[in-house]
């Protein structure tokens, strides 16, 4: 257990990568805290990790609740080793062309607050503690902070703006505290829209992605969030990611070295290397 002794916040922890986050690490001997707005789920989470875990109800949009779950957690655990912004929503593709003019705005706030602002106020809620412990920083990207077609304009923006968050936080915060990202891709999670766009009760499982990114992929099929979580492990870990501060980590499947006409090519390497 690589992290036993270390103490993880994570925002947004009680489903999807958030809650494979939080087993992983408790797996690996952290004892973590998790702001969610998920009563619910939370109690599930605590009832499946029992002392390990310290959960807080709140909105990421909120200062104050996120200076809480600081507070509940150094109460807890009496510091904080890394903070994983990670709370978000998605905009489900929705293109300029078709986002109502009468909903840009609210459209707008509403993606920027959760994804953007969120991680601003987990940062400035946790800077003391983060410092003091010389502690890490690990947010939550996405392949559309790289890349077009992960989300449609608004998502996409703000997942740009992450990644220029964790550059700039990354030189503000050295020598003391370690930021760096992951830019995670497809996932199958229970992520949901923006409630400005009437997609609040649409989880991006619905969708067929598995399907969808088969071909699409270079490693030939979508992860499960599970298999995201060594990437954050590894920034986590304080022997082997020392040098890494301000790196940025596309951990999505490959989808920076897809082909002009195939994602993938290597299809005949069996038949050509004669392995069955």
């Amino acid at each position: 257990m690589r992290l036993t002794g270390e103490v993880i916040l994570i925002t947004g922890g009680a489903a999807g990568l958030g809650r494979a986050l939080v087993d992983r690490f408790v797996a690996e001997g952290a004892k973590v805290a998790v702001l969610d707005k998920s009563a619910e789920r939370l109690q599930q989470l605590e009832s499946d990790h029992g002392e390990e875990v310290v959960c807080i109800v709140g909105d990421v949009r909120s200062l104050e609740d996120q200076k809480r779950a600081a507070s509940c957690c150094i109460a807890k655990f009496g510091k904080i080793d890394t903070l994983i912004p990670n709370a978000g929503i998605w905009d489900y593709n929705t293109s300029l062309v078709d986002l109502p003019e009468d909903s840009i705005d609210a459209a707008f706030d509403e993606v920027f607050q959760i994804n953007v602002k969120g991680y601003i106020h987990a940062v400035k809620a946790c800077l003391p503690a983060l410092v003091a412990s010389r502690g890490s920083v690990i947010c939550t990207i996405s392949n559309a902070g790289f890349y077009p077609n992960g989300g449609g304009p608004l998502y996409t923006a703000t997942k740009h703006a992450v990644v220029g968050l964790v550059r700039e936080l990354a030189f503000e915060l050295a020598p003391y505290v370690r930021v760096n990202g992951v830019g995670v891709g497809g996932i199958s999670t229970d992520l949901r829209g923006l409630c400005s766009l009437g997609m609040s009760e649409q989880s991006i499982s619905s969708l067929p992605l598995a399907e969808l990114l088969q071909d699409v992929l270079p490693i030939g099929r979508m992860p499960n969030a599970e298999e995201y979580t060594g990437a954050y492990v590894f920034f986590a870990t304080r022997c082997d990611s020392v040098p890494a501060t301000g790196a940025l980590l596309n951990y999505d499947g490959g989808m920076g070295v897809r082909g002009i006409f195939s994602a993938v090519g290597g299809k005949d390497l069996l038949e050509k290397l004669n392995i069955n």
